[in-house]
C-alpha cells in the first residue's frame, strides 16, 4: 500500500480558494484575514491534515523561531519556576526553546554554550542564571561576537545589558516597614549568600530601611544563611547570641524563615507577640506554615513571562528606541499571622 503524501500548502491555498499568501497569514494568526476565510483555511488544514514546516518557515522568514536560555540550579525553586514562566509565555507565542544549563552557579566558561546557542540559530537568549559575585564581568569580550538579542534576568542594572528582573531591594523595604509599622524595634536579618546580588540587594534594602527609621545597624544585627532551611537555622541561633534583644526578623527567603519557626517553637517563643517573621519568595506552602508567614511575593513565574514577551519584542523589531531595556518588577507584601503584632495586641 503506497504511503499517502503529505499535504502541501498550495494544496490548502487551492481546496481554500485563496493564495498561498493568505494561508501563510493564518498560519501566523495575522489580523489582515477576514474572518469568514480565516475559518474556511483552518477548516481546510484539519480535513488535509496539514502540517507545515518548520525548516521550509525558518527559510522563508529566515527566523527559526527558537530562543536559548541559559539557567543553572534547576533543583531550586527559584529558577525552576522561572523556567516555567519562560516556557509557558514562549509555547503561547510560538516559539520553541533550546535549553542549557550550567554546572554550577559561578561557572563562567560559557563560549561553548553559546556558540552552540548560535550554532542552532537561535532567534535570541534569555540569561536566566543569577548573577553571583563578578559571574558578569567574563560577558564583555564575548558579547560583542553575539548578533541576537540577549536578556538577563536578576542581574543589576547596567547601561550594556537588556535586563528584566525582581526589585529585590524594593521588597526588602516594604518587609522591614511593614515590621517597624508594627511596633518591632530589634529587627535582625537572616541573608542569602551575599556574593549573590539577590542577597546583597534585600539586605541593602533592610539596612536602608532601618537607617531611614534612625535605627543604625551593625553586624550582630544580621547573619548569613545558603538559602537552605539548615542554613537558616545556623542563622537563627547565632542571631540571638549576637542581638539577643532581637524581635522581629526579616529572612532573606521562605525557606530560611521555616528555621526561624523551628527555633522558636523549641524556645517556648510566641510568633509574633515574641518574635515576629517575614519571609521572602512568596512560596506557595508558606501560606500553610504555623503560624502563615508573612511574605514578599516576586512572582517568578511571571519574570519568566515578561523576559520572553520583552525577546520577542526585540526579535520582531518591536523595541522602536533599540536601546539596551531595564525592567524592575515590584514584588508585593503578604501580610499573614507571622508578623500581625498590632492586631494581636487589640485582642
Amino acid at each position: 500500500m503506497q504511503k499517502q503524501s503529505k499535504a502541501t500548502i498550495n494544496e490548502v491555498a487551492e481546496r481554500s480558494g485563496v493564495s498561498r499568501q493568505t494561508v501563510s497569514r493564518v498560519l501566523n494568526n495575522r489580523p489582515d484575514v477576514a474572518e469568514e476565510t480565516r475559518l474556511r483555511v483552518l477548516e481546510i488544514i484539519q480535513e488535509l491534515d496539514y502540517r507545515p514546516s518548520a525548516i521550509a518557515r525558518s527559510l522563508s522568514q529566515k527566523r527559526t523561531y527558537n530562543f536559548g536560555v541559559l539557567t543553572a540550579g534547576l533543583k531550586f525553586i527559584g529558577p525552576s519556576t522561572t523556567l516555567s514562566g519562560i516556557t509557558e509565555k514562549s509555547e503561547k507565542l510560538g516559539y520553541g526553546l533550546l535549553l542549557k544549563e550550567l554546572s554550577s552557579f559561578s561557572a563562567n566558561n560559557i563560549q561553548p554554550i553559546l556558540d552552540w546557542f548560535l550554532a542552532h540559530q537561535v532567534d535570541g537568549i534569555i540569561w536566566a542564571a543569577p548573577q553571583i559575585g563578578s559571574n558578569r564581568d567574563y560577558l564583555k569580550p564575548i558579547l560583542g561576537n553575539v548578533h541576537v538579542p540577549i536578556i538577563f534576568l536578576t542581574t543589576e542594572k547596567r547601561s550594556d545589558l537588556s535586563i528584566v528582573t525582581v526589585d529585590n531591594y524594593h521588597g526588602a523595604r516594604i518587609a522591614t516597614e511593614h515590621l517597624l509599622k508594627q511596633g518591632c524595634q530589634h529587627i535582625g536579618h537572616i541573608s542569602g549568600p551575599l556574593d549573590w546580588w539577590e542577597a546583597s540587594e534585600r539586605k541593602r534594602g533592610w539596612q536602608e530601611a532601618l537607617l531611614d527609621a534612625g535605627i543604625k545597624t551593625n553586624p550582630a544585627m544580621a547573619a548569613e544563611g545558603n538559602w537552605s532551611s539548615r542554613s537558616g537555622r545556623a542563622a537563627i541561633e547565632q542571631l540571638f547570641k549576637t542581638y539577643p534583644q532581637m524581635d522581629a526578623v526579616f529572612v532573606g527567603n521562605d525557606q530560611m524563615a521555616l528555621s526561624a519557626f523551628q527555633f522558636a517553637c523549641e524556645k517556648k517563643m510566641r510568633i509574633p507577640q515574641d518574635l515576629a517573621v517575614v519571609g521572602f519568595d512568596g512560596l506557595p506552602e508558606s501560606e500553610f506554615y504555623a503560624p502563615a508567614l508573612t511574605t514578599i511575593s516576586q512572582n517568578l513565574n511571571h519574570l519568566g513571562s515578561i523576559a520572553v514577551e520583552e525577546l520577542v519584542k526585540m526579535v520582531e523589531g518591536k523595541n522602536v528606541d533599540k536601546e539596551p531595556i531595564y525592567l524592575a518588577i515590584k514584588p508585593q507584601l503578604i501580610i499573614r499571622e507571622s508578623s500581625s503584632i498590632m492586631a494581636e495586641k487589640e485582642v
